[in-house]
């Protein structure tokens, strides 16, 4: 009976804090978001550093992952490209989270011709693809960070938007919003202190999977050459690069950016839903 009870608080914390696999997804987030800030102290080498005479040498002491095809060191173009890789895309959550905040709470608050105007206005978004216009932004104002970010929040927009509609109309049913409104509170203090602290953490949940997406699209981005500038380390950027390295037989150079791609929005993704399912158990 000891044993069994010595062993119930050990089960409660892990029931708590989740699965093995959440845990595992949310150290490889954090490890990410470390090596980001971290970057320029941990990278071995120059990362435009060109060595031709040492070119698509593979892993070695010198060079753990190898180099690729210009001969540049492919641990040190990892490292600071997770900085320009999650950049990218946090830029692009945060504008289309706070954006589609206001948005969706002013749909749902007003209603009437405001909630017809906004709610026609993210449907036609969701008639462009976020790609596409990305690629138009960038064909009229050139390659860099900037314009793909903007292009891409103002797609994901619609996304937060109307899960934040739905949320606030749940919100504004309850009693609560009915007796802050009799005792002389407006709407604007209504939803800033009640409404939008208890939506916080599904929109939050919607926003890390759509940072995922943000990623996958922005390298998408860069490997077709219209997203950072060439001698910035990007992931999406080392995949176009290694092209020349798998025609001559050495995929690791594309194959590693590839995988932390996946496992990094992988990543994300479960963290995300794990958030979202206690969310959702909690309100139960």
């Amino acid at each position: 009976m000891t044993a069994v009870l010595t062993r119930r608080p050990g089960l409660a914390r892990i029931r708590a804090t989740g699965s093995p696999l959440h845990l595992l997804c949310l150290g490889l987030v954090a490890a990410v978001v470390l090596a980001a800030l971290f970057a320029p102290l941990l990278v071995p080498y120059d990362p435009n550093a060109v060595d031709l005479g040492n070119a698509l040498a593979g892993p070695s002491a010198a060079h753990p992952l190898g180099v690729d095809a210009a001969g540049r060191d492919t641990l040190s173009r990892l490292l600071l490209g997770a900085r320009t890789s999650l950049l990218g895309p946090l830029g692009v959550v945060v504008f289309s989270t706070v954006a589609g905040i206001a948005v969706g709470t002013a749909a749902a608050w007003r209603g009437g011709w405001v909630d017809s105007v906004l709610s026609r206005s993210t449907e036609l978004v969701f008639a462009f693809p976020g790609m596409l216009l990305a690629i138009l932004i960038i064909s009229v104002y050139g390659e860099g960070l900037l314009a793909p970010v903007i292009a891409l929040a103002v797609a994901y927009l619609p996304y937060v938007s109307r899960l934040t509609r739905s949320l606030v109309l749940a919100e504004r049913a309850r009693p609560y919003v009915s007796a802050y409104q009799v005792q002389g509170h407006s709407a604007v203090q209504i939803c800033l202190r009640h409404i939008l602290p208890n939506i916080a953490p599904v929109v939050l949940a919607q926003s890390t999977i759509n940072f995922g997406y943000a990623l996958m699209d922005l390298a998408g981005l860069s490997f077709l050459g219209l997203g950072v500038p060439a001698l910035t380390p990007d992931w999406g950027r080392m995949v176009f690069d290694g092209q020349t390295a798998i025609q001559h037989g050495y995929p690791l150079s594309a194959i590693l950016p590839c995988a932390f791609m996946v496992l990094t929005v992988v990543a994300f993704n479960v963290v995300g839903e794990r958030w979202a399912d206690r969310v959702a158990r909690r309100d139960r």
